[in-house]
């Protein structure tokens, strides 16, 4: 699959693994949207590549914030495919704290509403758009990569809220591929360990160290380029459909 001609949304585009995936997309040949809320990163990103980048403000959970970076997609070129990496935010709550209280319903709603919502509103919003494409070889439309995460399986101690947004990503994977088959459009997600991101490398070498010592091979964190190449791989792969993809040097979390 060739990206020369075609555009590709990314939401989250200017974060460390969102990022990543805009230069490598773009490096391939494609237009790029990045849908993002970091304004200066974002700007200073698209300037950076300059032709066939742009940067719309986006925030998910708003349909027409979604739509408009749609819009501008269809725009730049041929739009077939699109990345949800975004993040945000975290919440470490135990189900029940220390001091006997428990969790914050507003923590645990707000975190699935970012993680899990926010991701099948753009999953639904550019599916329908894809859709109306006219097919390509064997029926095809495009693809979809979204972003959950290893805590989606195991997640440790303090996680639940976000164990059970990536844990819902992971649900969702395998029926949004089922529900849009009958269109062409292909659904694969990404579950990434520990990676090396802009926001980690703020704990300092000492941390990493400690992170990496958890990790079976090689010993150290993921690098965002990785992550970039696995989801053009996906993208680019016409035949991968339905899959959960762990990149993680085959970490497994523990309980903390």
């Amino acid at each position: 699959m060739s990206f020369e001609g075609q555009s590709v949304l990314v939401t989250g585009g200017a974060g460390g693994l969102g990022a990543a995936t805009v230069r490598k997309l773009h490096a391939e040949g494609a237009a790029v949207v990045i849908a993002d809320l970091a304004d200066d990163k974002a700007s200073a990103l698209a300037e950076e590549l300059g032709n066939k980048v742009a940067y719309v403000r986006t925030d998910v959970l708003d349909d027409d914030a979604v739509l408009a970076a749609i819009a501008k997609a269809e725009e730049l070129g041929d739009f077939r495919s699109v990345v949800i990496a975004h993040g945000g935010f975290g919440v470490l709550e135990k189900v029940v704290n220390r001091d006997g209280t428990p969790h914050t319903k507003k923590g645990f709603t707000d975190t699935i509403a970012l993680y899990l919502t926010g991701t099948y509103n753009v999953l639904r919003l550019a599916a329908a758009n894809i859709a109306t494409r006219e097919p390509l070889a064997d029926g095809a439309r495009g693809a979809i990569v979204m972003t959950s995460s290893i805590a989606g399986y195991e997640g440790q101690i303090g996680q639940s809220a976000y164990a059970a947004a990536k844990g819902g990503v992971i649900s969702l994977t395998l029926t949004a591929a089922r529900d849009l088959s009958a269109v062409g459009i292909r659904v694969n997600s990404i579950a990434p360990g520990t990676m090396r991101t802009p926001i980690m490398e703020l704990i300092g070498e000492e941390g990493l160290a400690k992170f990496a010592s958890a990790v079976p091979f090689p010993k150290r964190l993921g690098q965002p380029e990785e992550f970039a190449g696995l989801a053009h791989y996906l993208l680019e792969n016409t035949y991968i459909n339905g899959e959960v993809v762990r990149i993680d040097g085959g970490q497994r979390f523990q309980p903390k």
